[in-house]
């Protein structure tokens, strides 16, 4: 695990606190989206579709700070949208930094070069670099050609301007294993930090709903990616998620460890489903009804879902929790990823969780031409679509919220 020791202290402090006071639910990393608006429409996103009442609209600095204060989590991370459209991101993470907070700002890097005169490099400032492969299959993911040249010029410009840099990675059920290993390469010759890795989850106003991965093929794909790891590859994932992703550790959701503010509200019940918002971070803790969500509540819209902003917390509270999740930590942070004794991919991990939603069994991996369509017409013209939905965005034009 890639992550520098006085972050790690800070969140490992963090929790130990938590757990002293009998908090049962508490945040670890704040999703603030100051804003919907992208310069891009990838084909699995499902968080830019608004009016265009909506995509003109951003956050102040005011607001985001009285959101980090009232929700108290050592680790904001600012999605989008692409936060970088923001006028006053600057100022925003300026602020969030100086509260000693660990800001995450996750970006396409598309404007990055550009707007590194707008910050300073600290220990509390990364950049997240939104990157699903090598060049032909990041490409085909944010449905542009050149923007995996640009982000790998951005990530050399801001590593040797002395800014901390990670890279993000969906990965759809199109991956090839052997081409993100090669990203993994490359990564690591550049210096990046840690690399995050995480399957997709199905929005249900992605583009293109038949790219993501069910709960077997998740395990199947990531055992791939794991399988002979090179130590200098270096994940910004915990030890714990990573056996998860593995199929060899169990991990329940924990929506409340990341919970999410941004234009409406703080959104019910996490990042990535959106039933309804609150005005203020206890009414989202005191009122979600909890139960309903997480894999082993039996909801649909969870039963396929090995998102990291939903499970890393809950590996995070395991490691620093108890003695059996630190003892596994420990072992797999000086040994690597497990390479043996993995459970068979159609039965459950055993551990200290007991997880009882549905399992899905294990099917191909579906081979996509370029956004999902069969003829290369057809794919030429999606693209355009898509290319065009993005641009409809910057301007403000209302055919962006279709």
């Amino acid at each position: 695990m890639s992550v520098p020791v006085r972050q790690m202290w800070t969140i490992a402090s963090y929790v130990l606190k938590q757990r002293i006071l009998g908090n049962k639910r508490y945040p670890l990393v704040l999703m603030l989206e100051p804003l919907f608006r992208c310069n891009l429409a990838c084909a699995g996103c499902g968080k830019i579709q608004h009016p265009v009442e909506i995509l003109r609209k951003h956050l102040s600095p005011e607001e985001c700070f009285a959101a980090a204060d009232e929700c108290g989590a050592p680790v904001i991370s600012i999605p989008g949208g692409e936060p970088l459209l923001h006028p006053q991101i600057g100022e925003i993470v300026a602020g969030l930094v100086a509260r000693k907070k660990f800001v995450y700002l996750c970006t396409n890097a598309i404007l990055l070069e550009k707007h590194l005169p707008k910050f300073k490099p600290s220990p509390y400032l990364t950049f997240s670099i939104h990157l699903d492969g090598p060049q032909e299959e990041h490409d085909f993911a944010v449905c542009r050609e050149g923007v995996y040249d640009v982000a790998i010029s951005a990530i050399k410009t801001a590593i040797a301007q002395g800014y901390r840099v990670t890279t993000n990675t969906t990965v759809y059920n199109n991956a090839q294993p052997e081409a993100l290993r090669e990203m993994f390469d490359t990564l690591a010759d550049l210096g990046v930090e840690g690399m995050m890795l995480s399957p997709g989850y199905q929005y249900e106003k992605a583009p293109i709903q038949t790219l993501f991965l069910q709960r077997q093929q998740t395990v199947s794909l990531f055992r791939k990616l794991f399988s002979n790891a090179k130590k200098r590859w270096k994940f910004n994932l915990s030890p714990l998620f990573i056996e998860f992703l593995q199929g060899a550790w169990n991990l329940e959701c924990t929506p409340w460890g990341s919970p999410t503010y941004n234009l409406f509200g703080w959104q019910k019940p996490c990042y990535l489903m959106n039933e309804g918002y609150t005005k203020t971070f206890k009414e989202l803790m005191e009122t979600t009804h909890w139960p309903d969500y997480g894999r082993a509540s039996g909801n649909p819209k969870c039963a396929n879902c090995m998102v990291h902003c939903g499970y890393e917390p809950t590996a995070v509270a395991q490691t620093f929790g108890s003695w059996n999740g630190l003892y596994h930590t420990a072992i797999r942070t000086f040994f690597g990823p497990r390479q043996k004794n993995l459970p068979p991919l159609d039965e459950p991990p055993s551990s200290a969780d007991s997880g009882t939603g549905t399992r899905h069994p294990l099917g191909e991996f579906v081979a996509l031409s370029p956004l999902g369509n069969s003829s290369s017409s057809g794919s030429s013209s999606r693209s355009s679509e898509l290319a065009g939905v993005a641009s409809r965005q910057l301007n403000g034009s209302p055919a962006a919220a279709s």
